[in-house]
């Protein structure tokens, strides 16, 4: 059976991690997968979902749903946005550019990694619709500074700053695997690559693997193989404080969220220091093991920041029922990494489709089913913690 064909027998987006489990050598895969320590927060993550019951209205025309929204102040079709994710062309030749693409073809929000393989100008030239640029307040200042006037210039629409990468996560399956960039070829891996041809063929001829943004100022890179950690913990700042988000607030002067806060009070500090809004996240369970699951937090940040901030819940969405838990919980919209990269690993830009598709059907299902026919209209009461649980806004 043809990757078209094993595609449409997918159902969610757990088949879709199952087919990118068989097509990926196992060091790619584990670093889609993969968590920090033991890798507690990847699970609760997902696993906190399960933890709110959806309570439903009857009896409401839900012959027509409601679900614009505005994110970065532009409008999409849902509240959803693709995250950022680094090394996007590792796991498919299409890299950013494919997922752009599904992404316009839903009218959802892309976000570019500073992590990315495709650079920043090349994206905004192949995408129309609303993009974000995730960045990072390097030690160099200066790189920083170049990335606000090469976004302004490019036309991006917002920006994301990450927070939480004081230091690099101790990420075991990277490190078991040696994974380096490019991929390496170590006796260790080397069968596994050996063994999925359908990516290690296409990845020895496709374009070459590297930061594409940043790699101009990566010596490094151009040497050899260079371990991800030692040039990601090379960057990081550990004296970053809320004036730099001052400083890049001021210097980009358009929306601005803050990506990697978990409590009120950090939320509260995000907006009074420039931010426009706030992704509430714990990067994907890949940096502080045992941090609270997003979804959890979501209320009370939306309590601390009232009406106006975007209030975006980033990490564990593995259904669209999920996205409407957290809107519910108070949340503008979601943001998904995992569910579009397995999709992307599995079959290319159609996989990534794919797995939009599904999660725009769950989406809609759950809220005809909940009797809600326009997200405008979901509230706090439509959601309640299992019975053994206390309510995380009490």
């Amino acid at each position: 059976m043809g990757r078209t064909g094993r595609l449409s027998r997918v159902n969610n987006i757990a088949d879709l991690r199952m087919l990118a489990r068989r097509r990926l050598p196992r060091p790619i895969f584990d670093y889609i997968d993969g968590g920090a320590d033991d890798e507690v927060s990847l699970a609760r993550n997902s696993s906190a979902f399960a933890d709110y019951e959806i309570v439903p209205d009857v009896l409401t025309d839900v012959s027509r749903i409601e679900t614009g929204a505005t994110l970065f102040g532009e409008a999409v079709d849902w509240p959803l946005m693709l995250a950022p994710t680094g090394l996007t062309r590792m796991f498919h030749d299409g890299a950013e550019l494919a997922v752009a693409r599904a992404a316009a073809r839903h009218g959802l929000l892309y976000s570019l990694s500073t992590l990315g393989t495709t650079r920043l100008e090349d994206l905004a030239a192949a995408f129309g619709g609303p993009k974000v640029f995730q960045i990072y307040i390097f030690k160099d200042r200066g790189l920083t500074a170049e990335f606000v006037a090469r976004c302004k210039a490019a036309g991006f629409h917002g920006l994301a700053l990450t927070v939480d990468t004081p230091v690099a996560g101790n990420r075991e399956r990277d490190r078991v695997n040696g994974l380096s960039l490019p991929p390496r070829l170590t006796l260790k891996s080397f069968l596994s690559f050996a063994a999925h041809p359908g990516w290690s063929l296409p990845a020895l001829r496709g374009s070459k693997f590297d930061f594409a943004n940043v790699s101009h100022k990566v010596d490094a890179l151009a040497g050899g193989p260079m371990s991800l950690f030692d040039y990601i913990g090379g960057q990081f700042d550990r004296s970053l404080t809320w004036k730099d988000v001052e400083w890049l607030a001021a210097e980009w002067g358009g929306p601005l969220a803050i990506k990697g806060l978990m409590t009120p009070e950090d939320a509260r500090r995000a907006i009074a220091s420039g931010a426009s809004g706030v992704m509430v996240s714990n990067h994907g369970g890949r940096q502080l093991d045992g941090a609270p699951a997003p979804v959890d937090q979501v209320a009370a940040v939306r309590d601390a920041l009232g009406d106006g901030p975007d209030v975006i819940c980033d990490g564990g969405i593995r259904r669209g029922s999920d996205v409407v838990k957290a809107l519910a919980l108070g949340a503008t919209a979601c943001s998904v990494g995992r569910p579009y990269l397995y999709g992307l690993a599995a079959g290319g830009e159609a996989g990534v489709d794919r797995a939009l598709t599904l999660l725009r059907e769950e989406f809609e299902r759950t809220l005809a089913l909940a009797g809600v026919n326009d997200i405008a209209r979901l509230e706090r009461r439509h959601v309640r913690p299992l019975l053994s649980r206390p309510a995380p806004w009490a």
